[in-house]
């Protein structure tokens, strides 16, 4: 079989093709999601998506309709150089435009307000929130657990069905930090502190990572997010006071120099309020030469 018979629909295999070109499909994570929060957000994306369409797909029809249908060679194609106007056609050229920007109007308001990352989530039971404290490192991420006076660097447990309160920060440049299958991305920033609100629906080891470029190991600045049955949580945090590193402010201050740690690293007691000192110590005006020499790699 001859290539050249296919050379008409080539530039419609290059349509569908180029979207997916450079791209591991097993990285759309997002849409296989593990928690109510990303859910939510995968619907409003495929909802969005099916609307695009119906402008999409009737602009690529009659594109390529017109281009076949009055082609040099047909010559039984009506020729009307005097047609000026068209109702119909004025209504379905605006009034589909319309009607699909008030329908994305209407959802976007709902979902701003329904998916905003500062409001607390409500799950079964009327579970109370974990309190985790987030901290952005060069290149690393720091959890700590203030309830339970521990903490771990690159990764972060959690129990299924139960809200995750996170408070972020950076000691170094903007971050920021997103657990694609529980959604929402909220940057962390140096003498400041913002809010995320996240929820596990179902038990497993969910991928997380710095998605703001930072500097020379930016690629590896990643994080496990693990979700597990109660009894595992409680496990969990007796294992990591288990772990004999104190993180008082000495180690902190050892954690802050720019380095790349791949193992998972528990602490356990922690300097207690150390989010909240990690801020202040940028509104005093102290002195961040990490945080320039960083920011400049």
């Amino acid at each position: 079989m001859r290539l050249d018979k296919f050379r008409p629909v080539r530039p419609l295999v290059g349509l569908f093709v180029l979207p997916l070109a450079g791209c591991n499909l097993k990285s759309l994570n997002a849409l296989y999601t593990a928690g109510s929060v990303s859910a939510q957000q995968r619907d409003l994306i495929i909802i969005t998506a099916v609307l695009m369409l119906f402008v999409f797909i009737p602009v690529v029809f009659f594109t390529l309709f017109f281009a076949w249908r009055y082609r040099a060679s047909n010559e039984k194609a009506k020729y009307s150089p005097n047609w000026s106007h068209s109702r119909l056609l004025e209504v379905f050229l605006w009034g589909g435009p319309i009607v699909i920007i008030a329908i994305l109007g209407v959802l976007t308001w709902n979902s701003t307000h329904a998916l905003d990352p500062y409001k607390g989530l409500v799950t079964e039971g009327d579970k109370d929130p974990v309190r985790v404290d987030a901290i952005a490192l060069s290149w690393k991420w720091l959890f700590i657990y203030p309830e339970y006076n521990v903490a771990a660097v690159n990764e972060m447990a959690m129990p299924v069905d139960t809200p995750i309160s996170m408070r972020i920060t950076s000691d170094t440049a903007m971050n920021a930090i997103m657990i694609p299958r529980l959604g929402s991305q909220i940057f962390a920033m140096s003498g400041m502190r913002t809010k995320l609100n996240l929820v596990a629906n179902q038990k497993g080891r969910f991928f997380g990572k710095n998605y703001q470029y930072t500097g020379e190991h930016f690629a590896a600045e990643k994080f496990q997010a693990v979700a597990m049955g109660q009894q595992r949580f409680k496990e969990w945090i007796q294992n990591a006071k288990a772990s004999g590193q104190n993180l008082d402010k000495a180690r902190f201050a050892s954690l802050t120099k720019p380095s790349h740690i791949e193992d998972v690293i528990y602490f356990a007691p922690v300097k207690s309020q150390l989010l909240d000192h990690v801020v202040q110590q940028y509104n005093n005006g102290t002195p961040r030469n990490r945080l320039t020499k960083t920011a400049e790699r």
